[in-house]
């Protein structure tokens, strides 16, 4: 195995070992991250019917300035913000944080702070 499929294989392990603990339910539903190394994803799923409800990235142009960067800090500030916002509208309060085997810093805590300086709580 290359580095790169051990890292992958290991961020599977840790997401399996949360996603046994964390389950969004209807009251509250789950705030699910997904990092790649040019974008950043979240979006509010409820887990009982599988729906997603709310989504935010920085593929969307509304999200990010067409010529700012997507890959760092400031776009998932960005996201977080958009996603609390999207959320508050759709009268969600409350989300459980799922960081989807991404360790919490950098970017992923970065869009966990922008949210619940939004109004979103974990």
């Amino acid at each position: 195995m290359n580095v790169a499929s051990e890292r992958l294989h290991a961020r599977l392990r840790r997401q399996v070992r949360v996603r046994r603990k964390v389950l969004g339910t209807v009251a509250r539903p789950r705030l699910c991250v997904f990092r790649s190394a040019k974008h950043i994803y979240a979006q509010i799923i409820e887990d009982v019917t599988g729906k997603t409800l709310i989504s935010a990235s920085t593929v969307v142009s509304e999200v990010v300035d067409a010529d700012a960067s997507t890959g760092n800090i400031a776009a998932a500030k960005a996201v977080g913000a958009a996603i609390a916002k999207k959320a508050l509208a759709n009268n969600i309060n409350q989300v459980v944080f799922d960081r989807n085997g991404f360790l919490y810093h950098g970017r992923v805590k970065a869009l966990a702070d922008a949210a619940r300086e939004a109004g979103l709580s974990f």
